[in-house]
């Protein structure tokens, strides 16, 4: 029996795949590594957003990862954005 939780899978449609390369390359990594935490032990900041937004967001430094879930254990990343212009 194991103790630490099934990990996630994440699905990166093409607009968080855009924005995440419209980031620089040492910020894009610090992304990357606060998500793969996230996906390994559900550890991180995470919030469920309200109406009219019906997603989730994972706050990384000064960036926020938006996702939905698409199954138990599985998300689909739909943006990735610096905390100024996230929530416009």
């Amino acid at each position: 029996m194991s103790l630490t939780p099934e990990r996630i899978a994440a699905n990166w449609p093409p607009e968080g795949r855009a924005d995440l390369r419209a980031i620089d390359r040492e910020t894009a990594m610090q992304i990357l590594y606060c998500l793969d935490r996230y996906l390994s032990n559900r550890s991180g900041d995470i919030k469920k957003l309200r109406l009219p937004r019906t997603d989730y967001r994972l706050r990384c430094d000064d960036y926020r990862v938006f996702f939905a879930i698409s199954g138990p254990n599985a998300i689909d990343i739909t943006g990735v954005r610096n905390r100024r212009e996230a929530y416009r």
